[in-house]
């Protein structure tokens, strides 16, 4: 998508001009006849800046706080009754993201040329979700547009506040470990050097302690380089082998089975799903293609595969709970309120019950987790520092000994 300047005239005849974003000339003259303006020119502007050249350092991104604003605002503008196209253009308009703003010229000029609105969010598959994209279209369809946006709006919510209670967990265990590391790294390179070339002209027998110090700084010292390389090299092919398809998979089962965080990770996951589907029936969207959407949308592809299996056996004519017991991911409560959902015919509300009763959970595994991390980083710190007095000042205190019985 390019950039166009123009010159044109409005309704009442008056000379106007601009810049707009469109993929070519005819998509930039169509924008114009849609806005009212009479287009007399449009040229392509040249992507080279004042200066002669345009350096991006920093690919822009779309927040999820400015997902929902934008959400928000598109609820509130359809509401209002006023027509996407023209509400589309006013919010690029208005917004500051370049590549918001470039997002919604792409879905104003799609609607233009005669797509729906949900395969023209379709085409942006990295910011809308395939649940936006699948609400949205029940909404289009129903002509409750306004209903499936707030709706949205809420689920993007409860996303952004789980995200921040992950963050505000694991914020200060991070803090530590990294603090940690950088202090064993100073203290291997640069501290122990100094006391070994005094411990090496004292010739006596030195401590257990001291010695494993001093091998690791002469390691450290001598191969800091190949670790490095390796680390780098290892971290690299791990990141492309975890973004693979079988590598994602692998690594979501991995995840789940970590101390401390893998039950959280899980509850998190499948409060998810839990949510997600509550919120795709009661739009009224068919069950199969609810547990289609949903388990691409959960964050996990492992219970993501969990729910494709469930949806296999629903096809087959399996109840939901049944299949949801094959997979071995929910308690025995949880399988009895889908169960009483299933005889009742409100299953949706008996899952959004389901992720209120994981979301609670996840609630008090957040603020235990503090309270497990606490004593294990004591312990690590504990142990560290031991080590360190034991190696380095011992040999001192055996040195001080030694003068003091001369």
């Amino acid at each position: 998508m390019g950039a166009f300047l123009y010159r044109g005239r409005d309704v009442h005849g008056k000379s106007v001009d601009g810049q707009l974003s469109a993929l070519n000339r005819d998509a930039a003259a169509s924008q114009l006849l849609q806005r009212g303006v009479t287009p007399v020119s449009i040229t392509e502007k040249s992507e080279e800046g004042a200066s002669g050249f345009n350096i991006q350092l920093t690919k822009p991104k779309v927040t999820t706080d400015e997902l929902i604003l934008l959400t928000r605002q598109l609820y509130a503008l359809t509401k209002a009754g006023i027509p996407i196209i023209r509400a589309l253009n006013g919010l690029g308009e208005s917004n500051n993201n370049p590549l918001l703003k470039e997002v919604l010229a792409g879905l104003a000029q799609s609607l233009v040329s005669g797509s729906d609105l949900a395969s023209a969010f379709r085409q942006h598959p990295t910011l809308f979700s395939p649940i936006y994209v699948s609400m949205v279209h029940i909404g289009e369809s129903t002509g409750n547009l306004d209903d499936a946006l707030i709706r949205l709006v809420s689920h993007l919510e409860m996303e952004r506040e789980t995200k921040k209670r992950i963050k505000s967990a694991l914020r200060y265990p991070t803090m530590v470990v990294v603090a940690i590391s950088v202090a064993m790294i100073v203290i291997t390179m640069f501290v122990i050097p100094s006391f070994s070339s005094v411990f090496n002209k004292l010739g006596a027998d030195l401590p257990f302690a001291t010695k494993i110090l001093m091998v690791s700084s002469s390691f450290m010292q001598s191969y800091w380089h190949a670790l490095l390389v390796g680390l780098t090299t290892f971290w690299f092919f791990f990141r492309r082998y975890i973004r693979s398809h079988d590598g994602e998979l692998w690594w979501d089962e991995k995840k789940l089975k970590f101390p401390l965080i893998g039950s959280i990770l899980e509850r998190i996951a499948l409060a998810r799903f839990s949510r997600s589907f509550a919120m795709m029936l009661k739009a009224g969207v068919p069950i199969l293609k609810c547990m289609t959407i949903v388990s691409e949308s959960v964050g996990n592809r492992h219970i993501g595969r969990a729910v494709n299996t469930m949806a296999t056996g629903v096809e087959r004519g399996d109840r939901l709970t049944s299949t949801a017991a094959a997979t071995g991911l929910f308690t025995p409560l949880v399988l009895q309120m889908m169960s009483v959902g299933e005889e009742t015919g409100s299953v949706d509300t008996l899952l959004d019950e389901v992720a209120d009763f994981y979301e609670q959970e996840i609630d008090y595994e957040l603020k235990q987790l503090a309270d497990a991390i606490e004593p294990i980083l004591l312990v690590f710190l504990g142990s560290l520092v031991l080590v360190l007095a034991l190696g380095v000042f011992l040999p001192i205190w055996e040195l001080s000994g030694a003068v003091s019985g001369k």
